[in-house]
């Protein structure tokens, strides 16, 4: 019994081994699609992050300490150079004021004296008819009496100007923001901030760009002819700004810790749609002349920070007289014939076109690029493109 059951395990074993025999050999060649690249012309956009500043913005300060008795504006609102915004009470200064003016005139009329009597003895001293110390005294006296005269006419300007400061009056035309301060609230000199005026029309938008571009910007601010449309908004809720922007300034110097350096375009704001302090996006009109090679951006691997692809390269492997001995009749009649491989290549990549990219440098026109079946590939693997893969089939990474 036992015999007949080892007989019967050896026998399964050798069924087993000779239907593992026969199966046939897995296929080495992968499958992938492939995509002959072209130049072609592109029009994109370079999108830069930005934000909107006004061309000139002052916070307005009280330069005299008081309770606010007036406020002469809507918030909010535009406001005209010279347009009477805000009074603090002027009671003291007023009193001030007229105090320094009568000084002034009680000093003008001791000079009026001191130069009478400066005359009467400087004509009694001509004929040494009058004591040599009167005739000085005199002489002082006027001397004095001048400089008393110009400190009262200071006094008296400096009152005026305190007075004028009671009084805040808008120093451009711009928007007035919301008022700092109320009715009756009482204010300091450079302490309290009342509100903060800005020009919006034009309005400036910054942005930050890296120090490799900077050559580019310059030569646009340096150019006497200007593309159409060069500069464009995209608004925070995606619309385009109905105004195209000018190169206004390059910043002086590259921040040397994030090698990066500032540029402000100009763009008319008749509408006051563009408001300071808005997170935007330029949009910088592509410059590059001549057709671009463009790439589905699946078919970009990146590699520790590097960024490949893989092209089709057709090879031919020779096979021996009795290697093709061996070979049935379907693997002979393929063999010393040219094979697809896959062969990967380092390349610089361009600005991202929705789903397809630009290739600066590493493949050529004419290039066969591997664009589906990326996931099994290596550098000199056999590919096929008998059995399409279907799209999506890779892991581009870019």
């Amino acid at each position: 019994m036992n015999r007949v059951l080892l007989n019967s395990v050896f026998a399964s074993c050798l069924v087993i081994a000779a239907c593992t025999k026969k199966q046939a050999p897995p296929n080495p060649e992968v499958p992938v699609n492939l995509q002959i690249i072209k130049p072609r012309t592109v029009l994109y956009y370079e999108k830069i992050p930005a934000t909107t500043r006004a061309l000139n913005q002052v916070n307005l300060l009280p330069q005299v300490s008081g309770a606010v008795t007036g406020i002469f504006f809507t918030e909010g609102t535009k406001v005209n150079k010279g347009q009477k915004l805000y009074e603090i009470d002027e009671r003291l200064y007023k009193a001030a004021y007229d105090q320094a003016v009568a000084n002034l005139e009680v000093t003008k009329s001791s000079l009026v004296q001191a130069q009478q009597d400066a005359d009467r003895y400087t004509y009694l001293n001509k004929y040494n008819a009058v004591a040599k110390q009167l005739y000085d005294h005199a002489v002082v006296t006027l001397e004095q009496a001048k400089s008393t005269v110009k400190a009262s006419e200071q006094q008296v300007k400096t009152a005026k100007t305190n007075l004028t400061y009671a009084t805040v009056f808008a120093p451009f035309t711009g928007t007035i923001g919301i008022s700092q301060v109320r009715l009756g609230e009482v204010v300091t000199p450079s302490v309290t901030t009342l509100d903060t005026l800005s020009q919006d029309n034009p309005m400036a938008v910054d942005f930050i760009i890296n120090e490799k571009n900077l050559p580019f910007f310059e030569k646009l601010q340096h150019e006497k002819t200007k593309v159409d449309s060069l500069f464009t908004l995209l608004m925070p809720d995606n619309s385009l700004y109905g105004h195209l922007g000018k190169l206004s300034i390059i910043d002086r110097a590259v921040d040397p810790q994030t090698g990066t350096i500032r540029v402000r375009l100009v763009f008319d704001n008749p509408d006051f749609y563009l408001r300071a302090g808005m997170s935007c996006v330029v949009r910088v009109h592509n410059q590059e002349a001549g057709p671009q090679l463009v790439v589905p951006n699946k078919a970009v691997v990146e590699q520790m920070g590097e960024y490949f692809v893989y092209i089709a390269k057709d090879t031919l492997i020779k096979v021996s007289p009795d290697s093709l001995k061996k070979m049935d009749k379907k693997e002979a009649a393929g063999a010393n014939k040219p094979k697809l491989i896959a062969m990967q290549k380092k390349v610089q990549t361009g600005q991202v076109i929705g789903a397809d990219i630009i290739i600066k440098s590493g493949i050529k026109a004419g290039d066969k690029i591997i664009v589906d079946g990326l996931q099994s590939l290596h550098d000199g693997v056999r590919i096929t493109t008998a059995n399409k893969v279907g799209p999506g089939g890779g892991k581009g990474g870019h």
